[in-house]
Protein backbone atom coordinates (compact mmCIF):
# COMPACT_ATOMS: atom_id res chain seq x y z
CA UNK A 1 0.00 0.00 0.00
CA UNK A 2 1.62 3.34 -0.96
CA UNK A 3 0.45 6.64 0.78
CA UNK A 4 -0.66 9.40 -1.07
CA UNK A 5 -0.42 13.16 -0.81
CA UNK A 6 -3.67 15.10 -2.33
CA UNK A 7 -3.39 19.18 -2.45
CA UNK A 8 -6.11 21.11 -4.25
CA UNK A 9 -6.30 24.69 -5.01
CA UNK A 10 -9.09 26.83 -2.51
CA UNK A 11 -9.56 28.92 -5.71
CA UNK A 12 -13.38 27.52 -5.66
CA UNK A 13 -14.61 24.72 -4.95
CA UNK A 14 -13.63 23.17 -8.85
CA UNK A 15 -9.72 22.01 -8.25
CA UNK A 16 -11.62 20.10 -5.20
CA UNK A 17 -13.94 18.38 -7.05
CA UNK A 18 -12.10 17.48 -10.04
CA UNK A 19 -10.22 15.28 -7.78
CA UNK A 20 -12.82 13.16 -6.08
CA UNK A 21 -12.84 10.55 -8.68
CA UNK A 22 -9.12 10.44 -8.78
CA UNK A 23 -8.90 10.18 -4.87
CA UNK A 24 -12.20 7.45 -5.41
CA UNK A 25 -9.59 5.64 -7.57
CA UNK A 26 -6.89 5.66 -5.48
CA UNK A 27 -8.74 4.71 -2.19
CA UNK A 28 -10.00 1.55 -4.31
CA UNK A 29 -6.66 0.29 -5.27
CA UNK A 30 -5.92 0.36 -1.75
CA UNK A 31 -3.82 3.23 -1.66
CA UNK A 32 -3.72 5.09 2.05
CA UNK A 33 -4.55 8.63 0.86
CA UNK A 34 -3.84 11.64 3.06
CA UNK A 35 -6.07 15.31 1.84
CA UNK A 36 -4.20 18.46 2.25
CA UNK A 37 -6.18 21.47 1.38
CA UNK A 38 -8.07 24.41 3.41
CA UNK A 39 -11.38 26.32 3.08
CA UNK A 40 -14.47 25.51 1.44
CA UNK A 41 -12.01 22.95 -0.62
CA UNK A 42 -11.23 20.99 2.43
CA UNK A 43 -14.79 21.35 3.43
CA UNK A 44 -16.36 19.51 0.41
CA UNK A 45 -13.68 16.88 0.38
CA UNK A 46 -14.07 16.45 4.09
CA UNK A 47 -17.77 15.82 3.00
CA UNK A 48 -16.95 13.46 0.28
CA UNK A 49 -14.28 10.95 2.34
CA UNK A 50 -14.99 11.39 6.21
CA UNK A 51 -12.81 8.70 6.89
CA UNK A 52 -9.79 9.94 5.31
CA UNK A 53 -6.48 11.63 6.71
CA UNK A 54 -6.56 15.67 6.77
CA UNK A 55 -4.22 18.21 6.93
CA UNK A 56 -5.47 22.03 7.41
CA UNK A 57 -2.98 23.91 4.41
CA UNK A 58 -3.55 27.02 3.68
CA UNK A 59 -3.10 28.50 0.03
CA UNK A 60 -2.86 32.19 -1.18
CA UNK A 61 -5.76 34.82 -1.33
CA UNK A 62 -7.14 34.70 -4.67
CA UNK A 63 -6.69 38.03 -6.89
CA UNK A 64 -10.04 38.87 -8.13
CA UNK A 65 -11.20 42.43 -8.58
CA UNK A 66 -14.54 43.46 -10.33
CA UNK A 67 -14.80 44.23 -14.53
CA UNK A 68 -11.94 44.38 -16.19
CA UNK A 69 -9.65 45.04 -13.72
CA UNK A 70 -9.06 41.53 -13.13
CA UNK A 71 -5.69 41.53 -15.16
CA UNK A 72 -3.97 44.24 -13.58
CA UNK A 73 -4.52 43.29 -10.36
CA UNK A 74 -3.80 40.08 -11.04
CA UNK A 75 -0.13 41.35 -12.08
CA UNK A 76 0.24 43.73 -9.52
CA UNK A 77 -0.66 40.90 -6.40
CA UNK A 78 1.95 38.26 -8.72
CA UNK A 79 5.09 39.68 -6.30
CA UNK A 80 2.71 38.56 -3.35
CA UNK A 81 1.98 34.90 -4.57
CA UNK A 82 5.49 34.17 -5.26
CA UNK A 83 6.31 35.02 -1.24
CA UNK A 84 3.14 33.01 -0.83
CA UNK A 85 3.85 29.92 -3.14
CA UNK A 86 7.68 29.83 -1.19
CA UNK A 87 6.43 29.75 2.16
CA UNK A 88 3.49 26.81 0.88
CA UNK A 89 6.74 24.89 -0.29
CA UNK A 90 8.60 24.94 3.25
CA UNK A 91 5.10 23.88 4.98
CA UNK A 92 4.94 20.85 2.07
CA UNK A 93 8.87 19.89 3.23
CA UNK A 94 7.77 20.24 7.23
CA UNK A 95 4.56 17.62 6.21
CA UNK A 96 6.64 15.25 4.32
CA UNK A 97 9.08 15.21 6.96
CA UNK A 98 6.64 13.99 9.52
CA UNK A 99 5.42 11.05 7.42
CA UNK A 100 6.74 9.08 4.38
CA UNK A 101 5.21 9.40 1.23
CA UNK A 102 5.29 8.20 -2.42
CA UNK A 103 3.09 10.37 -4.22
CA UNK A 104 2.19 14.13 -4.18
CA UNK A 105 -0.77 15.26 -6.46
CA UNK A 106 -1.03 19.08 -6.62
CA UNK A 107 -3.65 20.43 -8.57
CA UNK A 108 -2.66 23.98 -9.42
CA UNK A 109 -0.62 24.47 -5.78
CA UNK A 110 2.44 25.67 -7.73
CA UNK A 111 4.43 25.27 -4.27
CA UNK A 112 3.44 21.75 -4.02
CA UNK A 113 6.31 19.42 -5.08
CA UNK A 114 9.03 18.05 -3.49
CA UNK A 115 12.72 17.28 -5.17
CA UNK A 116 12.91 13.97 -3.40
CA UNK A 117 9.37 12.32 -3.82
CA UNK A 118 7.92 12.02 -7.44
CA UNK A 119 5.33 14.71 -7.79
CA UNK A 120 2.56 15.65 -10.30
CA UNK A 121 0.60 18.61 -11.22
CA UNK A 122 -2.64 18.82 -12.36
CA UNK A 123 -3.70 21.88 -14.58
CA UNK A 124 -6.06 22.30 -17.36
CA UNK A 125 -4.09 25.54 -18.45
CA UNK A 126 -0.92 24.96 -19.69
CA UNK A 127 -1.41 28.56 -21.68
CA UNK A 128 -2.61 31.59 -20.53
CA UNK A 129 -4.96 33.62 -22.41
CA UNK A 130 -4.77 37.22 -22.03
CA UNK A 131 -6.23 40.45 -23.88
CA UNK A 132 -4.08 42.01 -26.81
CA UNK A 133 -3.54 44.78 -24.39
CA UNK A 134 -1.57 42.09 -22.31
CA UNK A 135 0.59 40.25 -24.96
CA UNK A 136 3.36 40.98 -23.28
CA UNK A 137 2.57 38.87 -19.94
CA UNK A 138 1.01 35.83 -21.91
CA UNK A 139 4.66 35.66 -23.71
CA UNK A 140 6.32 35.93 -20.24
CA UNK A 141 4.51 33.06 -19.16
CA UNK A 142 6.09 30.69 -21.30
CA UNK A 143 9.08 30.54 -18.99
CA UNK A 144 7.30 30.66 -15.95
CA UNK A 145 5.36 27.82 -16.92
CA UNK A 146 8.33 26.03 -18.19
CA UNK A 147 10.47 26.44 -14.91
CA UNK A 148 6.91 25.34 -13.07
CA UNK A 149 6.47 22.14 -14.76
CA UNK A 150 10.07 21.04 -14.16
CA UNK A 151 9.53 21.01 -10.73
CA UNK A 152 7.19 18.04 -11.81
CA UNK A 153 7.62 14.39 -13.18
CA UNK A 154 4.50 14.47 -14.75
CA UNK A 155 1.18 17.20 -15.75
CA UNK A 156 -2.20 15.80 -15.91
CA UNK A 157 -4.43 18.03 -17.80
CA UNK A 158 -8.33 17.07 -17.26
CA UNK A 159 -9.13 17.60 -20.79
CA UNK A 160 -9.25 15.03 -24.41
CA UNK A 161 -5.60 15.57 -26.44
CA UNK A 162 -5.53 18.66 -28.68
CA UNK A 163 -7.95 18.25 -31.58
CA UNK A 164 -11.86 18.41 -31.70
CA UNK A 165 -12.74 16.82 -28.63
CA UNK A 166 -10.47 19.11 -26.58
CA UNK A 167 -12.93 21.25 -24.25
CA UNK A 168 -10.24 23.73 -23.39
CA UNK A 169 -9.03 24.35 -26.62
CA UNK A 170 -5.43 26.67 -26.89
CA UNK A 171 -5.46 26.41 -22.87
CA UNK A 172 -4.19 22.91 -22.87
CA UNK A 173 -2.01 22.38 -25.50
CA UNK A 174 1.79 22.45 -24.06
CA UNK A 175 4.17 24.86 -25.91
CA UNK A 176 7.56 24.06 -24.22
CA UNK A 177 9.04 20.79 -24.88
CA UNK A 178 8.79 20.56 -21.00
CA UNK A 179 5.40 20.22 -20.59
CA UNK A 180 5.33 18.36 -24.31
CA UNK A 181 7.04 15.45 -22.50
CA UNK A 182 5.41 15.14 -19.31
CA UNK A 183 2.33 15.74 -20.05
CA UNK A 184 -0.79 12.96 -19.46
CA UNK A 185 -4.09 14.13 -21.26
CA UNK A 186 -6.47 12.25 -19.02
CA UNK A 187 -10.24 13.19 -20.39
CA UNK A 188 -12.73 14.73 -18.32
CA UNK A 189 -12.41 14.29 -14.79
CA UNK A 190 -15.43 15.48 -12.98
CA UNK A 191 -16.83 14.39 -9.61
CA UNK A 192 -20.48 14.85 -10.68
CA UNK A 193 -22.19 11.46 -11.96
CA UNK A 194 -24.68 10.75 -14.46
CA UNK A 195 -27.94 9.58 -12.20
CA UNK A 196 -30.44 7.77 -13.49
CA UNK A 197 -33.89 10.54 -13.09
CA UNK A 198 -36.08 12.20 -14.94
CA UNK A 199 -35.28 15.35 -16.46
CA UNK A 200 -38.63 17.26 -14.99
CA UNK A 201 -36.46 20.69 -13.99
CA UNK A 202 -37.05 23.30 -17.35
CA UNK A 203 -34.08 25.47 -16.26
CA UNK A 204 -31.13 25.00 -13.98
CA UNK A 205 -29.57 28.70 -12.80
CA UNK A 206 -26.01 28.36 -10.92
CA UNK A 207 -25.04 31.50 -9.84
CA UNK A 208 -21.40 31.70 -8.43
CA UNK A 209 -17.90 34.11 -9.20
CA UNK A 210 -16.43 36.34 -7.23
CA UNK A 211 -18.30 39.13 -5.40
CA UNK A 212 -19.16 41.65 -6.77
CA UNK A 213 -19.82 40.26 -9.60
CA UNK A 214 -21.90 37.05 -7.92
CA UNK A 215 -24.60 40.24 -6.86
CA UNK A 216 -24.50 41.61 -10.04
CA UNK A 217 -25.89 38.28 -11.95
CA UNK A 218 -28.20 37.71 -9.17
CA UNK A 219 -29.49 41.12 -9.59
CA UNK A 220 -29.85 40.50 -13.29
CA UNK A 221 -31.31 36.85 -13.32
CA UNK A 222 -33.66 37.53 -10.53
CA UNK A 223 -35.43 40.55 -12.25
CA UNK A 224 -36.04 38.19 -15.46
CA UNK A 225 -37.13 35.02 -14.74
CA UNK A 226 -40.02 36.10 -14.73
CA UNK A 227 -39.67 36.01 -18.58
CA UNK A 228 -39.39 32.07 -18.87
CA UNK A 229 -42.15 29.77 -19.22
CA UNK A 230 -41.53 26.88 -17.33
CA UNK A 231 -40.22 25.70 -13.91
CA UNK A 232 -36.71 26.45 -12.36
CA UNK A 233 -34.62 26.41 -9.25
CA UNK A 234 -31.94 29.29 -9.01
CA UNK A 235 -28.72 28.64 -6.76
CA UNK A 236 -27.90 31.84 -5.27
CA UNK A 237 -24.13 30.52 -4.55
CA UNK A 238 -24.24 32.46 -1.27
CA UNK A 239 -23.91 30.11 1.29
CA UNK A 240 -23.85 32.94 4.23
CA UNK A 241 -27.30 33.67 3.65
CA UNK A 242 -30.26 31.16 5.63
CA UNK A 243 -30.50 28.23 3.31
CA UNK A 244 -34.22 28.62 3.49
CA UNK A 245 -35.81 28.01 -0.05
CA UNK A 246 -38.24 30.94 -1.36
CA UNK A 247 -40.65 30.60 -4.52
CA UNK A 248 -40.91 33.12 -6.94
CA UNK A 249 -44.09 31.57 -9.33
CA UNK A 250 -42.53 28.75 -10.68
CA UNK A 251 -39.21 29.16 -9.76
CA UNK A 252 -37.53 28.10 -6.79
CA UNK A 253 -34.33 30.18 -5.26
CA UNK A 254 -31.58 28.80 -2.93
CA UNK A 255 -29.06 30.43 -1.33
CA UNK A 256 -27.10 27.04 -1.62
CA UNK A 257 -26.95 23.40 -1.41
CA UNK A 258 -24.57 20.68 -0.91
CA UNK A 259 -22.87 19.37 -3.84
CA UNK A 260 -24.96 15.83 -3.72
CA UNK A 261 -28.19 18.07 -4.23
CA UNK A 262 -26.54 20.20 -7.26
CA UNK A 263 -25.29 16.86 -8.70
CA UNK A 264 -29.02 15.94 -8.76
CA UNK A 265 -30.37 19.25 -10.08
CA UNK A 266 -28.03 18.95 -12.58
CA UNK A 267 -28.86 15.69 -13.64
CA UNK A 268 -32.80 16.72 -13.86
CA UNK A 269 -32.42 20.33 -16.08
CA UNK A 270 -33.38 20.49 -19.55
CA UNK A 271 -31.09 23.53 -19.59
CA UNK A 272 -28.57 24.68 -17.57
CA UNK A 273 -27.47 28.47 -17.34
CA UNK A 274 -23.90 28.75 -15.56
CA UNK A 275 -20.90 30.64 -15.28
CA UNK A 276 -18.33 29.17 -17.79
CA UNK A 277 -15.79 27.62 -15.47
CA UNK A 278 -13.81 24.86 -16.37
CA UNK A 279 -14.91 22.20 -13.63
CA UNK A 280 -18.67 23.52 -14.15
CA UNK A 281 -17.99 22.69 -17.87
CA UNK A 282 -16.49 19.21 -17.47
CA UNK A 283 -19.92 18.64 -15.32
CA UNK A 284 -22.23 19.74 -18.64
CA UNK A 285 -19.79 17.27 -20.43
CA UNK A 286 -20.44 14.38 -18.34
CA UNK A 287 -24.28 14.63 -17.55
CA UNK A 288 -24.41 14.95 -22.21
CA UNK A 289 -25.82 18.30 -21.65
CA UNK A 290 -27.54 19.36 -24.79
CA UNK A 291 -28.65 23.04 -23.89
CA UNK A 292 -26.58 25.59 -21.96
CA UNK A 293 -26.05 29.18 -21.62
CA UNK A 294 -22.77 30.20 -20.48
CA UNK A 295 -22.52 33.70 -18.90
CA UNK A 296 -18.60 34.43 -18.32
CA UNK A 297 -17.27 36.20 -14.86
CA UNK A 298 -16.27 39.56 -16.24
CA UNK A 299 -12.58 40.40 -16.51
CA UNK A 300 -11.65 36.45 -16.22
CA UNK A 301 -10.34 35.72 -19.37
CA UNK A 302 -10.34 32.40 -19.04
CA UNK A 303 -14.05 32.29 -18.69
CA UNK A 304 -14.12 35.11 -21.71
CA UNK A 305 -12.14 32.65 -24.17
CA UNK A 306 -14.11 29.26 -23.07
CA UNK A 307 -16.90 31.11 -23.94
CA UNK A 308 -16.01 32.21 -27.16
CA UNK A 309 -14.57 28.81 -28.37
CA UNK A 310 -17.56 26.87 -27.16
CA UNK A 311 -20.22 29.37 -29.31
CA UNK A 312 -17.62 29.06 -32.15
CA UNK A 313 -17.68 25.29 -32.21
CA UNK A 314 -21.07 25.75 -31.72
CA UNK A 315 -21.48 23.56 -28.50
CA UNK A 316 -22.93 25.90 -26.62
CA UNK A 317 -24.79 29.71 -26.65
CA UNK A 318 -22.93 32.21 -24.46
CA UNK A 319 -23.55 35.88 -23.22
CA UNK A 320 -21.97 38.48 -21.46
CA UNK A 321 -23.64 39.51 -18.19
CA UNK A 322 -23.73 43.02 -19.46
CA UNK A 323 -25.92 42.00 -22.60
CA UNK A 324 -27.97 39.22 -21.08
CA UNK A 325 -31.51 39.21 -22.78
CA UNK A 326 -32.65 35.99 -20.88
CA UNK A 327 -35.75 35.40 -22.43
CA UNK A 328 -33.90 35.81 -25.95
CA UNK A 329 -30.15 33.90 -24.90
CA UNK A 330 -32.03 30.99 -24.04
CA UNK A 331 -34.31 30.75 -27.24
CA UNK A 332 -30.78 31.15 -28.96
CA UNK A 333 -29.04 28.06 -26.73
CA UNK A 334 -31.69 25.31 -29.03
CA UNK A 335 -29.46 26.57 -31.89
CA UNK A 336 -26.75 24.80 -30.45
CA UNK A 337 -26.11 21.00 -30.01
CA UNK A 338 -24.02 20.42 -27.10
CA UNK A 339 -20.22 18.19 -26.81
CA UNK A 340 -19.84 15.91 -28.87
CA UNK A 341 -19.47 12.29 -27.44
CA UNK A 342 -16.22 11.69 -25.58
CA UNK A 343 -15.07 9.47 -22.70
CA UNK A 344 -16.53 9.87 -19.58
CA UNK A 345 -15.11 10.18 -15.98
CA UNK A 346 -15.07 6.12 -14.74
CA UNK A 347 -12.94 5.38 -18.20
CA UNK A 348 -10.81 8.41 -18.00
CA UNK A 349 -9.56 7.58 -14.29
CA UNK A 350 -9.12 4.08 -14.86
CA UNK A 351 -6.73 5.01 -17.77
CA UNK A 352 -5.32 7.45 -15.50
CA UNK A 353 -4.79 5.00 -12.83
CA UNK A 354 -3.14 1.87 -15.30
CA UNK A 355 -1.36 4.24 -17.43
CA UNK A 356 -0.02 6.87 -15.04
CA UNK A 357 -0.44 6.44 -11.53
CA UNK A 358 0.96 2.96 -11.19
CA UNK A 359 3.66 3.66 -12.36
CA UNK A 360 4.23 5.12 -9.18
CA UNK A 361 2.56 3.46 -6.45
CA UNK A 362 3.28 0.09 -7.75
Amino acid sequence: MAHVLVSPLNWGLGHATRDIPVIRTLRDHGHDVTIAACGNALSVLRQEFPDARYIEYPDYPVPFSSGHLFVPKFCAAIPFMLKAVVREHATLEAILAKDRYNLVISDNRLGVFSSEIPSIFVSHQLHYHLPLLYWPAELLAIPVNQYLHEQYNRIIVPDNPPGPLSLAGKLSRPQTDVARERVFYSGILSGTRQLACTRDLDYLIVISGPEPQRSFLEKVILSKIGDLDGSGVVLLGSPQRPKAATRRGNWICVSYVSTEEKAELMNRARCVICRSGYTTLMELAELEKDRALLIPTPGQTEQEYLSWYYKEKGWYHSQDQGHLDLLDDVEKTHKYHGFPAMPKTTENVHRLYDELLAEYLE
